[in-house]
């Protein structure tokens, strides 16, 4: 079967769980922002939970099917309509051949991930079918989906109509957002008042925030320990040498506005990391919308550890309800 695109929404992409392994050479892990609202979507219409779906930013796409298919729709809270009647959201429900899935306006979140039995079977490219559009890779040509596209997809699995996940089982940003972060090896750059600062203020998601880096403004400007700036490093005070880029490390270039590197991002660079931010709390980040109010949490290894055990056994908590 395949599905039609009538209308695209923005910038939705084919993505599953992404393409590790390529870090190292400047190909990034790409993959859902919200990795567990993709794996729940999966499991509902009887997918892999890696399997390849679709992941639609801050508007719907609308799209056709040609065959009968299970349809799942999980992560931000966009009402979801099969022909114009209203559909739950995190749970499975059929769509027949002929029928068209549509949306409207985003409630709450940013992000959300349409599972299909079967998959989104684009052809894999360094084994993932994720969407990296800034390097033309994987997905469907290489790009966010169009008007006028047929989107291919495989061969469904069982699933179960009107089955649900629980409220409890469903994660998202809170108000204000708390990201937890453990501080980095570039810590030191910064003056005690500075990283006491950092965590005391309240931040808001500025609008270029995206698949490559989360932005914030609005806290205290940073100051930097005096030092005589090391060969290659240039004169600003946020600068070093070159480095390589953790998931998830923040950026503070100029010492103003923080970046939090997300799945898209580059492997390295020439800006300090002030920290970064827990493995468990990055899926929070992609149902960030602009100007929502974050606050950072200083945490240290041991919190960071106990809470990705955390969400592993809330992921195992989903999985045991199929």
């Amino acid at each position: 079967m395949a599905i039609k695109v009538q209308h695209p929404g923005l910038a939705t992409t084919v993505q599953d769980l992404g393409r590790p392994g390529y870090f190292h050479l400047g190909i990034p892990l790409g993959g859902a922002m919200d990795r567990l609202a993709l794996k729940a979507a999966n499991l509902l219409v009887g997918n892999e939970e890696g399997a390849a779906g679709l992941e639609a930013v801050f508007v719907g796409p609308k799209l056709e099917f040609t065959e009968d298919a299970m349809v799942a729709v999980t992560g931000a809270e966009m009402p979801i309509r099969v022909d114009g009647e209203e559909k739950p959201g995190w749970t499975a429900f059929k769509v027949k051949a002929g029928q068209v899935l549509s949306f409207d306006f985003l409630k709450t979140g940013a992000r959300i991930y349409i599972a299909v039995s079967g998959g989104i079977d684009v052809p894999l490219a360094l084994g993932s079918r994720s969407t990296y559009a800034i390097g033309a890779l994987g997905g469907f040509k290489g790009r966010p989906i169009a008007a006028g596209d047929e989107l291919p997809v495989g061969a469904a699995g069982a699933a179960v109509e009107g089955k649900s996940i629980p409220e409890a089982l469903r994660r998202g940003p809170g108000m204000p957002a708390e990201l937890r972060v453990l501080p980095g090896l570039y810590w030191h750059r910064i003056t005690e008042e500075s990283g006491k600062n950092f965590f005391e203020d309240t931040w808001k998601v500025a609008p270029e925030a995206d698949r490559m880096g989360y932005r914030f403004r609005g806290g205290r400007k940073l100051d930097f320990v005096p030092r005589t700036p090391p060969f290659g490093a240039g004169s600003d005070p946020s600068n070093i040498v070159d480095s390589c880029y953790p998931y998830g490390s923040i950026q503070v270039p100029g010492g103003t506005e923080p970046i939090i590197l997300h799945r898209d991002a580059v492997s390295g660079g020439g800006y300090f990391m002030l920290g970064t931010v827990i493995s468990a709390d990055m899926d929070l980040i992609g149902q960030l919308q602009p100007h929502t109010p974050t606050r950072f949490v200083k945490v240290d290894m041991e919190t960071a550890l106990s809470a990705r055990k955390e969400r592993a056994a809330l992921i195992n908590q989903i999985r045991n309800l199929f």
